[in-house]
């Protein structure tokens, strides 16, 4: 009755040591590349930011739901 008993399972490689992380160290040049790209973003939203014409809070005007009822009115 060999085919009742589970399989034996290969035994596991052994672990290897994590590698060393990289540097956090940052150039000069490095640091004004980054500097030169966050404004940048920060222009392109605000040159977004002021196109949109609702607040977060919607629309602050009434909407016109008055419907004419004769031609020419």
């Amino acid at each position: 009755m060999g085919f009742l008993r589970a399989p034996k399972m290969p035994a596991l490689p052994p672990v290897q040591p994590l590698p060393e992380p990289p540097s956090t160290e940052v150039s000069a040049e490095e640091r004004e590349r980054i500097a030169k790209e966050q404004a940048a973003v920060e222009r392109k939203r605000r040159g977004r930011k002021s196109t949109i014409l609702t607040s977060p809070l919607g629309v602050k005007e009434e909407a016109e739901t008055q419907q004419k009822t004769l031609l020419g009115e």
